[in-house]
């Protein structure tokens, strides 16, 4: 879910050299492309947009250049929603999938200080934009993860330590 320390981890991961893409950048680059302003309304609107025009796995299809040019065993994507989603990746190589879990008072939290231009500035946004993940797939996803780390009670440095084992584990 969003706020509950996924880009965290990659980012940590990438000063271990691991490569990462972002499925939110994505869809960030396809706003600006298309002149879009980067705010919650207009992200979650192109999100689904891409969705119902290109099928449910669309979104993944954005980063698929990026990942077929990429010379890396090993590529990290931050911010699958859906089934769909990793069954898009599945054509490129295999797909772990790593679910990461905050509660929704932490995650609330942790996207305030945050505070990116497509972060809720209010409870009831933060609640619209659970309700617009949910409603694209993430909880099938995070249901079917292949492991499912706590972000809640431990550090930024243990939660990376933590991820690093498992993707390690998988490769």
């Amino acid at each position: 879910m969003p706020g509950a320390g996924k880009t965290t981890i990659v980012d940590g991961l990438k000063t271990e050299g691991y490569e990462a893409l972002s499925m939110g950048d994505a869809v960030r680059d396809e706003a600006a492309r298309r002149g879009l302003e980067p705010t919650r309304t207009s992200l979650g609107r192109l999100m689904l947009e891409l969705r119902e025009d290109g099928g449910p796995g669309a979104v993944a299809e954005l980063i698929r250049p990026k990942i077929e040019s990429s010379a890396s065993d090993v590529v990290l994507v931050d911010g699958v929603r859906s089934n769909d989603e990793a069954a898009v990746l599945q054509r490129f190589g295999k797909v772990r999938l790593l679910a990461v879990h905050a509660s929704t008072d932490v995650r609330f939290g942790f996207l305030q200080k945050r505070a990116r231009s497509d972060d809720p500035q209010t409870r009831q946004h933060f609640d619209e934009r659970d309700g617009r993940e949910l409603n694209v797939g993430i909880s099938n996803s995070i249901v079917l993860s292949d492991y499912t780390l706590s972000n809640i009670g431990v550090s930024k440095e243990a939660l990376i330590a933590d991820a690093l084992r498992v993707i390690r584990g998988w490769t």
